[in-house]
């Protein structure tokens, strides 16, 4: 049998570089699944379609310029409305706003995210009780030739009490995720199942994969291209991985893996222009954190910054405005990485600088 590559919609194709050799091996345990009598009826996917259904919502955020999407997919996994979604630009906004499948509209709020992760828990504003959601102690995990139901709102096709979108598959491989989107490396490194179906759409990333009875396997992640391959890849975050963390967000325990202790007042070590940055005048409380000018032979220059570049991300942090921007860069210590993630026309790009050399021109 020749394995062909399968055509995409839009922008994306499926995987065939790194993950060929697994995805052979895993599509060749579906079709022994397939042929295999006494596997679930179609009356049992159904009855869990209508199930899992009412735990999906549509999320509506930021973006909605150039080609950066206003909205995304998320989760119930609490009764009195806690999501479980992709941490992404969509949730860089005052007003969060999420769809019920019923049609029914919530603000939301961030309550707590893990870049590492690519995880975030919004929780709806209102005092909402009795929500159908997913019960994290129920979460499964499978193997290669499992064959899975994929839940989302990809290209924003349910903006009332629509159904989302509904994809069947087989998990083609679970492994690690070498990946990227242009220049942005995804901060997630960990295991994921490679599914063989279009899953991985604009608006997809925060959606539900489940077996054909619902039980809860993944989280859809984001639009990515394989680093190698360069041809972008359906996978899912297993759920295995995320429950804990979730957890802590909802219970106020969660403390992020890379968060130092507070300290009681900014040393001011290090400014913006230490590192060859001017930003742009701060005239409001919230000034998004442009960069007004790059001085030349700085590091900045060299790390590749550019005018006009927006600051979203300072090691993993979320940025919202200058005056955040200059209170994180206070923080540093030489010998400190300063990673940034910025906004380049409609791209992401993530650049490093060391702390360590002495900085340029302090002022």
């Amino acid at each position: 049998m020749r394995l062909q590559p399968v055509s995409r919609t839009g922008r994306q194709a499926a995987d065939n570089g790194l993950f060929q050799q697994t995805a052979v091996r895993g599509l060749v345990s579906a079709m022994l699944l397939l042929s295999v009598p006494g596997t679930l009826s179609a009356q049992t996917s159904r009855e869990a379609i209508q199930k899992t259904l009412p735990k999906i919502v549509k999320i509506y955020g930021a973006g909605g310029i150039a080609r950066l999407k206003a909205y995304g997919t998320g989760c119930l996994v609490s009764p009195t409305g806690h999501i479980a979604t992709v941490w992404s630009h969509v949730l860089d906004s005052d007003e969060i706003t999420v769809v019920m499948d019923n049609g029914r509209r919530y603000q939301a709020k961030v309550l707590g995210a893990e870049p590492t992760l690519d995880l975030a828990v919004l929780k709806i504003t209102a005092d909402v009780q009795n929500l159908p959601y997913f019960d994290l102690d129920q979460v499964v995990t499978v193997g290669a030739g499992t064959r899975v139901i994929g839940f989302s709102n990809m290209f924003k096709v349910a903006a009332g009490d629509e159904p989302v979108s509904i994809l069947h598959g087989v998990i083609a491989a679970r492994t690690k995720l070498p990946t990227r989107r242009g220049a942005f490396e995804t901060p997630y490194d960990g295991p994921v199942y490679v599914v063989d179906a279009i899953t991985n759409n604009s608006g997809g990333e925060g959606g539900a994969l489940t077996t054909r009875d619902g039980k809860l396997i993944g989280m859809i992640g984001k639009e990515l291209r394989n680093a190698q391959s360069n041809t972008w890849v359906n996978y899912a975050i297993p759920f295995k991985s995320l429950t804990g963390t979730i957890k802590e967000i909802i219970s106020g325990k969660f403390v992020r893996s890379d968060q130092k202790p507070k300290q009681k007042e900014n040393p001011g070590r290090y400014s913006p222009v230490d590192f060859g940055l001017v930003m742009v005048p701060d005239v409001i409380y919230r000034t998004p954190a442009y960069i007004d000018t790059v001085l030349p032979g700085s590091l900045a220059s060299k790390a590749g910054l550019k005018p006009d570049d927006l600051v979203l991300f300072v090691n993993d942090e979320l940025i919202q405005s200058t005056r955040m921007l200059k209170s994180k860069l206070g923080y540093l210590e030489s010998g400190d990485t300063l990673s940034l993630i910025v906004r380049r026309g409609d791209k992401l790009v993530s650049v490093e600088i060391s702390v360590s050399a002495k900085p340029e021109a302090r002022r």
